[in-house]
């Protein structure tokens, strides 16, 4: 493979592909996951300079257009054609005439077909060319190792994973490619010169999650705020726009599913498919679980259980939006006009700070394998879920129970602070009451301990020795 110190984390999925390059089979590989988070440039990285041929589809492209691009990887990788194919059958044959001669080398013969959902035009047949090529072909060699990746997830695993075609059962594997973690995060950052406290981590994290592609457009001469407003609030800001881009290539029709992560965004602890359908009314259509379903796929939303008296059950699980960027433009794309610096005259106001403490809770939620690490229950058996009193006025809510082998259970209060945070008598008294409700109302004789994880380290007061675990943010990056 080419040379890897360019990638920072991706260990996993690094050493899952090398174990495919030497597997002594034909190898037929989907790499997917949600736009910008780093799959074309970890195969790039990985095999510069190896590759038998690449190509990539042209977004919203014709099928001439796409075309088009297949004729000039042939020609860039020297297969230059004396002939334009007319269909991707065509295309696909002449393809295995170049390819040929690489396989009978014996060697790996890479092939990497980048975007594939736009290849796909309407009436093209691609899909079909594509499994015929592997099928009477490619297959037959245990030296091929065919890569095709798209950001179209629905397509991808509609198509090829869980293709009901000539692509049945033939993807050998598949590899889905999550944003960065926090630790990532701090890796990618220090390696591009940045010096930022774990605090200003975490938060640029609360904008812009894990995805690989925002965190290259941060400059490390700016200050995080300053990078905020260019990147997002300044009138020309190269993520201004970037909401729409991204469901437009996720999904071929975006509407039905802005409208669920629209209405997600405006409930905090998440909704269940019953209060979705009744929310959205008619707007919801026969298909919301496909649409859910999709949308937990593309990662964008997670789906979580929640406990009634000793039971954790699936049945009426609750949606959440966890998208950080999605997050962060649906509070704040129409707030801004035409202030440049919006996000520099609004620090320290109510609405900020009531945002970062709801982005905080997102990103713990995101980093729960890290908190069981910290809490040394990473190899132990565990079930996360949320809870809600349907007895209690105002209804107490739990977002992340940890429930232990060791009948212990972690109740987790999470609270956003940028300086030391001070437990006041009053939300102690709300903690408490949230962990007798939930003892009350589960029946459960396991032993609770309610653990708080903060933004900055706490305070030592009257109070803080009411909370037998305490966690800051530095748990998250594991």
């Amino acid at each position: 493979m080419g040379e890897v110190q360019n990638i920072i984390g991706r260990d996993k999925e690094i050493a899952e592909i090398e174990k495919y390059l030497h597997s002594g089979q034909p190898e037929f590989v989907a790499v997917y996951g949600r736009r910008r988070v780093g799959k074309t440039f970890l195969i790039n990285q990985l095999f510069k300079g190896k590759m038998a041929f690449a190509m990539t589809g042209v977004l919203e492209g014709s099928f001439d257009e796409e075309m088009d691009a297949f004729l000039d990887a042939m020609d860039l990788y020297g297969f230059a054609l004396k002939e334009r194919p007319a269909t991707w059958m065509r295309a696909f044959t002449l393809l295995r005439k170049a390819l040929q001669p690489v396989v009978e080398t014996g060697d790996a013969c890479i092939v990497f077909l980048d975007e594939i959902p736009c290849l796909d035009t309407h009436g093209s047949g691609f899909a079909k060319a594509l499994g015929h090529f592997w099928n009477s072909w490619a297959s037959l060699y245990d030296n091929m190792k065919l890569f095709v990746c798209g950001s179209a997830t629905t397509w991808m695993i509609k198509n090829i994973i869980d293709s009901h075609g000539g692509l049945h059962d033939r993807i050998t594997h598949e590899l889905k490619l999550q944003p960065f973690t926090l630790k990532e995060t701090e890796q990618y950052l220090a390696s591009r010169g940045f010096h930022w406290s774990r605090l200003a981590i975490v938060q640029s994290y609360m904008m812009f999650g894990g995805v690989a592609y925002y965190l290259s457009l941060l400059d490390s001469a700016l200050s995080l705020t300053q990078n905020i407003d260019n990147l997002y609030f300044d009138v020309d800001g190269p993520l201004r726009r970037e909401y729409k881009r991204l469901y437009k290539t996720l999904f071929r029709s975006p509407e039905p599913y802005t409208r669920i992560v629209e209405l997600l965004a405006l409930h905090k602890t998440g909704l269940t498919r019953t209060e979705i359908v009744e929310k959205l009314g008619k707007e919801s259509g026969g298909n919301l679980s496909e649409l859910l379903d999709n949308l937990l796929e593309c990662g964008l939303v997670r789906k979580y259980k929640v406990r009634e008296k000793n039971v954790v059950k699936n049945k009426g699980s609750i949606y959440q939006l966890t998208d950080m960027f999605s997050l962060f433009h649906i509070h704040f794309a129409d707030k801004s006009g035409s202030d440049n610096h919006y996000w520099a005259n609004h620090l320290g106001t109510p609405e900020t700070n009531t945002w970062l403490g709801l982005a905080f809770e997102r990103v713990c939620l995101l980093h729960v394998q890290q908190i069981k690490e910290v809490l040394h229950i990473d190899t132990m058996a565990t079930q996360q879920y949320s809870w809600r009193s349907k007895e209690s006025k105002p209804a107490a809510q739990i977002d992340l129970i940890i429930d232990r082998a060791d009948d212990v259970v972690n109740v987790c209060e999470i609270k956003y602070s940028a300086k030391e945070y001070s437990l006041s008598e009053e939300e102690s008294q709300k903690m408490a009451y949230r962990l007798e409700t939930f003892r009350r109302e589960t029946g459960t004789r396991q032993s609770l301990y309610s653990t708080l994880i903060t933004a900055s380290p706490l305070a030592e007061n009257a109070y803080s020795n009411d909370i037998p675990v305490k966690l800051t943010m530095d748990a998250l990056f594991g």
